[in-house]
């Protein structure tokens, strides 16, 4: 039987992949108390042990914020951690996926992004995750290592630790009033959509390495929902639809401000879309309008956090 190694089993993909990834084969996940991505030694020991037919790394440091003043921990997690992955990968002769992000983008862009687009990231978040791309390319194109490196933006999901989405939900309950940045535009995506794929992709990284297509997927593939909108675009949205679904909320006004007024140690990208014709090709159906994708988030939230909610009848 196939064997996925999953690394990041508990974030917001990582729980989703272990329910997409498994007719697939069986899925071998690794949470953060399991494996240390900041030891290489321990990483080689892991997926060795595992000797899995496919290793797909979902996990990241993913505190923006944080990573200015955590340069060489971010580093470590998304930059040098999976090229030791790929390296792995190649001893190994299997494919690797790996997640990445649309913050490798500086935002001067006013049309989406492409995979051929220049790179410029302006934060210590977005250089570590180029630094990941960048190792993984060096590694797996010079040995003809099968690889995809998934490129996505404003993730958000039912599960895994918090997110935009679940922010917003909290202070709606606390807040009459939510103050929220509308000047940074992109897409948000949906966890499970991700998930859903990052499986497309490995079916068919698993028939290329076993030589069962002439085709090559090797490369860098962009996702993300459909539509763009700012971050006073999806919260106004999230509002909306909690309301619909009768979420108990004391919020009565969304205030939309621009990024000036609301100061980060880490500076954003302005516009971020992503381009995503060319994963398209491989996908059974077009990436989901982020609003429909956002809907079916909220209404899962609701039944797995039914205990939380005292949803108005």
């Amino acid at each position: 039987m196939t064997r996925i190694l999953l690394i990041g089993k508990a974030g917001q993909v990582g729980h989703e992949l272990q329910q997409m990834l498994m007719p697939l084969g069986r899925v071998v996940g690794v949470a953060r108390d399991e494996l240390d991505l900041t030891q290489v030694e321990q990483i080689r020991q892991v997926i060795q042990t595992a000797q899995p037919d496919l290793i797909v790394n979902a996990a990241a440091y993913t505190a923006v914020d944080k990573a200015e003043s955590e340069v060489e921990l971010a580093q470590a997690i998304n930059g040098t951690a999976p090229t030791v992955m790929a390296e792995e990968a190649r001893s190994l002769k299997i494919p690797l996926i790996h997640i990445s992000t649309d913050y490798v983008f500086d935002g001067s862009q006013s049309t989406p992004y492409r995979e051929i687009d220049p790179t410029n990231p302006i934060g210590v978040y977005g250089q570590s995750k180029l630094a990941g791309e960048i190792g993984i390319q060096q590694v797996c194109e010079e040995s003809a290592t099968p690889y995809a490196i998934l490129r996505t933006a404003w993730v958000y999901g039912t599960y895994g630790k918090g997110n935009f989405v679940k922010t917003m939900l909290r202070l709606g309950k606390e807040r009459e009033e939510v103050r929220v940045v509308a000047d940074q535009i992109g897409s948000p995506t949906w966890a499970a959509d991700i998930a859903r794929t990052i499986a497309v992709l490995s079916r068919g990284l698993l028939a290329e390495a076993n030589g069962q297509t002439p085709l090559s997927l090797s490369g860098i593939y962009h996702f993300a929902n459909s539509g763009a909108a700012s971050w006073y675009d999806f919260a106004v949205a999230i509002f909306e639809e909690a309301q619909a679904l009768k979420l108990p909320l004391r919020l009565r006004q969304v205030v939309p401000i621009t990024t000036a007024e609301y100061p980060t140690p880490a500076q954003r990208p302005a516009y971020s879309v992503l381009a995503c014709q060319k994963v398209g090709k491989l996908l059974p159906a077009p990436p989901t309008q982020w609003r429909q994708a956002l809907r079916q988030m909220l209404t899962e939230y609701i039944h797995a956090h039914e205990s939380n909610y005292s949803v108005r009848r």
